[in-house]
């Protein structure tokens, strides 16, 4: 087998949220002259390499989608633990087993990547980042109804949103190769993006065989959000996160305070005490978090609470139990 430290590779990481579109446009990368995306995954799994590795935690165990961020372990930089080099030489390993060993651009994609650009790119010497953003009210509003995201809070989402966006800012001023597009471009004109990306990372687009972008629209979720904004029992919490959120949105071009009620609903919401506010918000989140505790396997429950547990208290818990248990494997002691 030939080794791929020593063929003059580069490596392709689509990053973006849940529902920014990652999938089709990572698979469309993949599909470019020259570039390989993962072959003979598990149809089980998405093509995502975060499921083909056991160097870092996948987003099921920080918490799923929507919720990814609000892990510290999501984010890794340079700095890195886990850039020891037996753990970059298995990381490298287990993707370059479902990679096209013929083509020297290797293209992944997976959610937490967002977060781990500076890591990949000291991991993987070579590396370019593709980009997706797409407005939140469809990202949050969608997440919501992922099969596999936990019951979270709208304001929450939102919360999410920036926080991941505002450290993916933060950490691209450190990379060398950087492409942006939002979905709201990509869906409307995928073939011109798929030439600028290209152009990007040194290749061409095929005449045949890239797949057809049939993604729709973000009408129906900014439908949805007017309707929340109007017409919920609730609709005061949709109004007071709406004006909360606002100029923090807008620092990254975008608006929720354009859809459904009028300037004069809204502008009831600014007579809104924050302590108001701020009730209506934990409500939201209790909501939530019994829901959660409904719907959660309990296994899943055990993993978040030991991931945000202090390690001094982990620790001690997994001491008591060891200790429980080897009572337990103890024979009773007869008294003569």
């Amino acid at each position: 087998m030939q080794n791929d430290e020593t063929v003059n590779r580069k490596y392709v990481f689509v990053c973006g949220l849940h529902r920014s579109g990652t999938s089709i446009l990572g698979r469309n990368i993949g599909r470019l002259e020259n570039c390989t995306g993962f072959d003979n995954m598990p149809d089980s799994l998405p093509g995502e390499g975060q499921f083909l590795q056991d160097v870092y935690p996948t987003g099921r165990k920080l918490g799923g989608p929507g919720r990814i961020g609000f892990d510290a372990r999501a984010r890794q930089t340079e700095t890195s633990t886990l850039l020891r080099p037996e753990k970059v030489a298995r990381l490298r390993a287990s993707w370059h087993r479902h990679w096209d060993r013929k083509k020297p651009i290797c293209v992944e994609k997976t959610p937490t990547n967002l977060l781990m650009t500076r890591f990949l790119q000291a991991a993987f010497p070579n590396s370019y980042f593709v980009v997706i953003r797409r407005h939140p009210v469809p990202v949050c509003l969608g997440t919501q109804r992922m099969r596999n995201a936990r019951p979270t809070s709208l304001h929450r989402l939102f919360e999410h949103w920036l926080l991941c966006h505002d450290l993916f800012e933060e950490d691209k001023k450190y990379l060398k190769h950087v492409y942006e597009l939002t979905y709201e471009d990509y869906i409307e004109d995928p073939g011109r993006y798929h030439q600028e990306i290209a152009s990007f990372i040194g290749t061409d687009v095929p005449s045949t065989g890239m797949e057809e972008v049939k993604m729709a629209p973000s009408k129906k979720y900014f439908d949805r959000w007017g309707d929340l904004l109007a017409n919920s029992p609730f609709k005061s919490y949709y109004r007071y996160v709406a004006m909360k959120y606002e100029p923090r949105f807008a620092a990254h071009g975008y608006s929720l305070t354009g859809f459904g009620p009028t300037r004069e609903c809204l502008r009831e919401v600014k007579r809104l005490s924050a302590a108001a506010g701020a009730l209506y918000c934990r409500a939201a989140d209790a909501y939530a978090l019994i829901w959660r505790c409904w719907t959660w396997p309990a296994l899943y429950l055990k993993q978040q609470a030991k991931a945000f547990l202090p390690e001094q208290i982990v620790k001690k818990i997994r001491e008591a139990r060891q200790r429980a248990s080897s009572d337990k494997a103890r024979p009773d002691m007869v008294s003569p």
